[in-house]
């Protein structure tokens, strides 16, 4: 069984307040995060980027993964993920993560790739946890 763990610690309220997030692998080493990282455009991190970075990394990482055990290697995968948060009744929610991904795949046919890509969407390990729509736009290159 893998474990991964990851810290938080805040002080102070929700306005004006600050916190530090950390994690062994050295990512994340006391990086600032608040209420101007999450709702402005201060410098640090907030949860919805790392959520995006997350899925971002493990989808590419099962597209790698998904193309490899069809026969093929990519040259590159360059893959983007937006996460979208609105307010429901019971307050902020994330909705819908999009993934738009650019690969290159020397011998692999757009309708081939488009497949694989699908079901890299829809089982990596973060597209799994997250309970909200996830759209996908995935192009061939050549």
């Amino acid at each position: 069984m893998l474990k991964r763990k990851a810290n938080a610690v805040w002080n102070g309220d929700i306005q004006s307040g600050s916190g530090k997030l950390s994690a062994p692998g050295g990512a994340l080493n006391n990086t600032p995060y608040s209420f101007a990282t999450r709702f402005g455009d201060a410098n640090g991190t907030n949860p919805e980027e790392l959520i995006a970075a997350s899925h971002a990394g493990c989808f590419t990482m099962a597209l790698s993964f998904q193309l490899q055990n069809a026969g093929f290697k990519a040259d590159e995968i360059s893959t983007e993920v937006t996460i979208h948060m609105e307010r429901d009744d019971k307050g902020l929610k994330l909705t819908r993560s999009d993934i738009v991904t650019r690969a290159r795949v020397p011998g692999i046919d757009a309708e081939r790739f488009a497949s694989i890509a699908a079901d890299a969407k829809a089982n990596c390990p973060i597209s799994r946890v997250l309970n909200l729509d996830i759209s996908m736009h995935a192009t061939l290159e050549s």
